[in-house]
């Protein structure tokens, strides 16, 4: 199958599972000779077919071939195969304010399509530099710095949801080759000098958490602003007209200097705005990016007051550890507090600093595990024969239950933590009790937060996103699930079964027995919102990323956080129960 085929199925599996024109709600299923199809009404007697086979993962079918197929009133048909047929048919059926986000999304498709083949020529040469300069096993890259190699390979990868993920949107070749985390780079970013009483900062001062490292003025180039003046980096990819802009909206532009000399040299991550240093590499540099991912709406820039609340939030995790010794040991914070800003988005840096201690340690984020190594295998398989006799599901078991205890704890408290794939890493040990999992927590300014029972609970704390807050459970389940149970664990049986390294029954049965055993030891009444809304729901909230990200305004898709928009979707954890009244009904054909 091309590149172009594997995109197309992606992107007509994502609308269906969001709904788009009513592919799923308008749509009735026929039974063909070559298998099953939905067929959806279109104008003057046309209608619209969709080849789907059944999938069970925050959907009940999936496209399996990469076209739609137009029918006529007289039963002709031709077969719709380019992005360009496909979406174009489908916004003619689109209401009219809405059809600009298809034509976005077309350039997404065709941005990712561009990335997918660029992927598909230099992976195997990547892959032979990861496997020089750290060993052929992955199992083996130690420590921080191996944990960018495992970024590397993560990012080979498709999201779970969104299917044009590998786009970034108005970046070409030359500047994914010199600063996207798949090509495993090195660069230096740029420095503006502001004045320090225009600079909001918290934690402890840049030139104390990176001695050496932070750039005083005299080292850029300009002395005579090294007594009052402060340097913040700026990522290279932020173009000079944005900046200036940046600097004008917030009355800095007189006063502001771009040093001529780059510094430090930094590493990308997975998350492609922050950069490790390179020489002390548990140290990052999340910077502004002028680029969106995961959709149009989602810009890599940062908002000033997300620094705060990711900081308010680790002291809040930091707080239940407290109160909750056995995670002492095995859930690492990455710490958040240092950072400042100047009012603007493109005007703004965190310093994280990662736990020391881990050198020996292997440092895997969770959006790796399924990535193809040097060697062929996958991560997880390379992670098992080391850590657990070669086994897969025992590796996967470890880690739920840790995570599972750990997440519904949180939610015990009232939290929930936007916590995907990329943002959890495990930390893996060989000790004389056997082998070990730890979970590393970074990037946590987005999650949910029941203010009544963690104030029974808890020390409040403050944050300025307003969505933060809530007075109930239904926003902290819907994160849950959407998080923690779709991301962090269906993503994981589904794609062993879709790989042939293990059934899919016994490992969405592992699932649901782990997160029970989690959910039971909750008390009430986070214990019943749990069983109510996740184990036992006949249907689970599921991310709308395609339609809050890119298709329509956010005033038409009603999204205050688009990250943060919902669908339904079958509740898979059911197949791991004995049937009951709780499955959801499926759709019946008619030939």
């Amino acid at each position: 199958m091309t590149a172009e085929d594997e995109l197309t199925i992606r992107v007509l599996s994502a609308l269906l599972r969001e709904d788009v024109v009513g592919l799923r709600s308008r749509s009735t299923p026929v039974v063909r000779q070559d298998g099953r199809w939905l067929r959806l009404p279109a104008a003057e007697g046309e209608a619209l077919l969709l080849p789907v086979a059944e999938d069970g993962y925050q959907s009940e079918y999936a496209a399996r071939l990469p076209l739609l197929r137009r029918e006529t009133a007289d039963r002709r048909t031709a077969d719709l195969a380019s992005c360009d047929d496909i979406l174009g048919a489908l916004r003619a059926l689109a209401d009219p304010v809405d059809r600009p986000g298809f034509d976005e999304f077309a350039e997404e498709y065709r941005q990712t399509l561009a990335t997918m083949r660029l992927h598909d020529e230099v992976r195997a040469g990547t892959h032979q530099r990861l496997a020089t300069r750290y060993g052929p096993d992955p199992a083996r890259w130690r420590g921080h710095r191996g944990a960018l190699a495992h970024d590397t390979l993560a990012a080979y990868l498709d999201h779970p949801v969104y299917p044009t993920a590998r786009g970034r949107r108005g970046l070409g070749t030359a500047e994914l080759r010199a600063y996207a985390p798949e090509f495993h780079p090195r660069y230096r970013p740029r420095w503006v000098v502001l004045p320090r009483e225009a600079v909001t900062a918290a934690g402890a001062p840049f030139e104390e958490v990176l001695p050496g490292r932070w750039p005083s003025p005299a080292l850029l180039g300009l002395p005579e602003l090294d007594r009052d003046h402060l340097a913040l980096p700026v990522h290279p990819l932020t173009k000079a007209q944005p900046l200036q802009d940046a600097l004008r909206s917030v009355g800095l532009d007189r006063y502001a200097t771009l040093a001529r000399r780059p510094h430090l040299d930094l590493i990308p991550t997975l998350s492609m705005r922050t950069g490790a240093v390179a020489d002390h590499p548990r140290i990052h540099l999340k910077l502004p990016l002028d680029t969106a991912t995961l959709g149009i709406g989602n810009r890599r820039t940062i908002k000033p007051g997300t620094l705060a609340d990711g900081a308010a939030c680790q002291r809040l995790l930091q707080a239940v550890i407290a109160h909750e010794p056995r995670f002492k040991d095995s859930v690492l914070l990455a710490d958040e507090t240092c950072w400042a800003h100047a009012g603007h988005q493109l005007l703004a840096a965190l310093v994280r600093v990662h736990p020391a201690g881990l050198d020996r340690s292997a440092i895997v984020p969770m959006a790796a595990l399924l990535a193809p190594a040097p060697s062929g295998r996958l991560v997880i398989e390379h992670l098992a024969d080391r850590f657990h006799d070669g086994d897969p599901l025992a590796l996967l078991d470890a880690v739920l239950r840790l995570l599972f205890d750990w997440q519904t704890t949180l939610f015990g408290y009232g939290i929930a933590l936007e916590s995907h794939q990329q943002n959890i890493s495990l930390v893996f040990d060989a000790t004389e009790d056997g082998p070990r999992v730890r979970l590393l927590l970074k990037d946590n300014d987005g999650p949910r937060v029941n203010a009544v029972r963690l104030g029974d609970l808890l020390e409040p704390v403050a944050f300025e996103d307003p969505r933060i807050v809530s007075e109930d459970d239904g926003p902290l389940a819907d994160l849950f699930t959407t998080i923690t149970v779709h991301l962090c664990a269906g993503a994981y049986a589904y794609g062993l079964a879709r790989t042939g390294r293990a059934p899919l029954t016994a490992v969405l049965r592992l699932v649901r027995d782990r997160l029970a055993e989690a959910v039971d030891r909750l008390p009430p009444p986070p214990r019943e919102v749990l069983r109510e809304r996740v184990l036992e729901a006949a249907r689970l909230p599921v991310k709308a990323m395609v339609s809050a990200g890119t298709l329509f305004s956010k005033e038409r898709c009603r999204a205050a956080d688009i990250n943060k928009h919902y669908t339904t979707g079958p509740n898979y954890l059911l197949r791991a129960s004995p049937p009951g009244p709780g499955r959801p009904p499926a759709l019946t054909p008619r030939a």
